[in-house]
């Protein structure tokens, strides 16, 4: 029984909430990863993109709730999902037509697209900011347990009870279903075959008739969309706060850089594994051992590693050692 009880200790700490962030950081990587593959520049205002399309959803719920119209156990949020995405891919295709175009048009360094979006994410992060504030935002409603701890200890007697969260299965099923739209669209549509063809080879793609500015706009869109569900996921799992999303960008960087940037398989395999080095580093095991350890015998201290306040800082760790030691990544990405 209590081998169970440190294994559910586990779950209920470890393996769910890093299995749902991991979900939530993969697709925030995918949107990094896809704009260095196709459009060949870092975009560090990914993160205050996801900000704005979650706070576009969080507006419409909102309004939704005030019009009494709601999902029942389900968030008013995913009804919600569809405008903020449509929304946000009004802003980043205008945003490409009024910034990143003039640039390319120069055939400029990527160094300048770079700063260019820098420029944009201090835009972004401000109208964010300047509409729905600096605090907390709470926007989940519905059931807000799957199966609660109390529930799973009447179940199964174990001294340890499972919580899962409704946001955090959630998280786990739209992921999933994101990620193989995604994958079904870039390998079985003729647009995303161009869009392939045109991150390989543009100039090659180019001579075959592609239209390199529908490609970019497609690209823009899809990125909209996962920044927006990302984010709308990430806040009701957690809560909406814009600076929170400014600080995600580490992580999601280093995910999409340690799986190997531009590879969307890699993208999602280093979201994962962030997700779990910075939920392991940073979680106190004292419990665990408890359970397992002979006899009456406890350990001494939390046996943590790291402080949850210094949890980007294994995001930081684990990025600089793969661009020391393997700047490719696992799945063998471009350079950095």
């Amino acid at each position: 029984m209590d081998i169970l009880n440190a294994f559910v200790t586990l779950l209920n700490f470890v393996i769910i909430p890093a299995t749902a962030y991991g979900a939530q950081l993969a697709l925030g990587a995918l949107g990094v990863t896809l704009i260095y593959g196709i459009l060949r520049f870092s975009n560090f205002a990914h993160g205050d993109t996801m900000a704005f399309g979650t706070m576009v959803v969080i507006l419409c719920t909102w309004g939704l709730q005030g019009a009494g119209i709601t999902l029942g156990p389900l968030p008013t949020a995913l009804l919600a999902l569809p405008v903020g995405i449509a929304i946000t891919g009004l802003l980043v295709i205008g945003t490409d037509r009024a910034v990143y175009r003039f640039y390319r048009a120069k055939k400029a360094k990527p160094v300048i697209f770079v700063i260019a979006s820098l420029g944009v994410m201090f835009i972004m992060n401000g109208i964010v900011r300047f509409i729905i504030g600096v605090d907390d935002q709470r926007f989940a409603d519905g059931e807000r347990f799957i199966i609660s701890a109390r529930t799973f200890r009447e179940m199964t007697g174990l001294e340890e009870g499972l919580a899962f969260r409704t946001s955090q299965g959630l998280t786990i099923v739209v992921a999933i279903i994101a990620v193989v739209l995604l994958f079904w669209f870039l390998n079985r549509t003729r647009t995303g075959k161009s869009m392939r063809a045109f991150s390989d080879n543009e100039d090659l793609a180019l001579l075959s008739g592609i239209n390199p500015e529908r490609v970019v706009m497609i690209t823009w869109l899809i990125v909209a969309a996962l920044a927006t569900t990302a984010g709308t996921l990430y806040g009701l799992d957690k809560s909406f706060k814009a600076f929170t999303y400014f600080q995600l960008l580490l992580p999601i960087f280093a995910a999409a850089i340690v799986g190997g940037l531009g590879n969307p398989v890699g993208a999602i395999l280093g979201g994962f594994l962030i997700a779990f080095s910075e939920v392991g580093v940073t979680y106190a095991f004292r419990k665990v051992v408890e359970y397992l350890a002979p006899g009456d015998w406890q350990p001494e201290g939390l046996l943590q590693l790291l402080s949850t306040d210094y949890k980007f800082a294994v995001s930081f760790a684990i990025l600089l050692i793969v661009l020391l030691f393997r700047p490719t990544g696992i799945m063998k990405g471009k350079s950095v």
